[in-house]
């Protein structure tokens, strides 16, 4: 009798993928006893008010940071739409073309389930996925009760000190980022000049 697939569900504007993400869908494969984990780079996301790298190195930039990691896939669902990107439609694209069985899970972080309830739609999105939230749960952050009263699931992680934000900036000084991002995302940062004098 086959197993009923569980699928992860890894989004972000991944502007860039480093190591933080990759630590993040290591342990959610681990945890959550993960089929696959689907890394879905942000077309437009809606709630960034900077400047966002064009979607092809993005795209790019997580293929790399993927590499060959069994059960861990790129889609493409969100780069292909236009408009602005909500995960309720990327999610509802997801299961009307994937296995009817198959059992969903959202992998965010502490700092996105702090502003899950300002998410477009966000109580039709919390009942088809199960949450999988990075960190402890008596340490998240205060939430909108209306999604404190949804369940998630903790996905145990270390603390990591660095983001994208202070890579971008790294990277726009020259400074070496290669101890924050995966080898191959480095060099694509610096052979395309992605943050540089950003």
């Amino acid at each position: 009798m086959s197993t009923a697939p569980r699928i992860g569900l890894f989004g972000g504007t991944f502007d860039p993928p480093h190591l933080a993400h990759v630590a993040l869908a290591r342990a959610a494969m681990s945890a959550l006893a993960l089929s696959r984990l689907l890394w879905i780079p942000a077309g437009q996301p809606w709630q960034k008010t900077r400047v966002i790298t064009a979607a092809e190195h993005r795209e790019a930039m997580v293929n790399l940071a993927i590499g060959n990691e069994p059960g861990w896939a790129l889609e493409r669902c969100e780069l292909q739409r236009s408009g602005p990107s909500y995960m309720l439609d990327t999610v509802q694209t997801l299961q009307q073309r994937g296995p009817a069985e198959a059992t969903w899970f959202l992998v965010i972080g502490e700092d996105q389930l702090a502003g899950l309830h300002t998410w477009h739609r966000f109580e039709d999105l919390l009942q088809r996925v199960t949450l999988a939230v990075a960190g402890r749960p008596g340490h998240w952050p205060a939430l909108d009760p209306r999604v404190q009263a949804l369940a998630a699931q903790a996905v145990p992680l270390p603390p990591m000190p660095h983001s994208a934000t202070q890579v971008r900036a790294m990277a726009s000084r020259g400074e070496d980022i290669s101890g924050l991002v995966p080898a191959p995302v480095a060099r694509y940062i610096a052979q395309h000049r992605l943050y540089a004098g950003g």
